[in-house]
């Protein structure tokens, strides 16, 4: 999904899902509903040479509800491609 969103480095060599924080079921989402994810990145950290932490706020709405379906950090480890 981050690399589909296009705020992964172009010199990235590997995507790892590095698990979720934060992980809260607000409504149900109900059968034929329209939801939209909206996806805002929260912090790069340098973990190391070539490593990077990315954390992004997630949330998952339904059409025409005040409440959104789903609340969620996702947390995903970036590895640059190495240089020859």
């Amino acid at each position: 999904l981050a690399l589909d969103m296009g705020i992964v480095p172009d010199n990235t060599q590997a995507v790892f899902n590095y698990g979720f924080d934060k992980v809260r079921f607000l409504a149900p989402v109900r059968a034929g509903a329209r939801i939209r994810l909206r996806i805002t990145l929260m912090s790069m950290e340098d973990k190391g040479p070539g490593q990077y932490l990315m954390k992004a706020a997630n949330i998952v709405e339904i059409e025409g509800e005040k409440k959104p379906a789903l609340t969620a950090e996702t947390l995903v480890m970036l590895y640059e491609r190495r240089r020859r």
